[in-house]
């Protein structure tokens, strides 16, 4: 899990693919959950949560490159 000072080091290509594996990992996590084999489901906050912190510092990016 990256914290929020190495998501802002990186760039906007890694921080879209990051994005996208880790949504690819919270679906797998989603569907062993429906089928009952989840074995840490604090894994699927923790993912929410990087989600979110990705999509803050993308937006972040954008309002500053608006107002420049």
């Amino acid at each position: 899990m990256a914290k929020k000072e190495e998501l802002t080091e990186m760039s906007d290509e890694q921080l879209n693919f990051t994005l996208e594996e880790t949504r690819k990992s919270l679906f797998e996590l989603r569907f062993q959950s429906a089928t009952e084999r989840l074995d840490t489901p604090s894994q699927l906050r923790k993912l929410r949560r990087q989600i979110a912190r990705i999509l803050t510092v993308q937006r972040q990016r954008e309002l500053k490159a608006a107002s420049v």
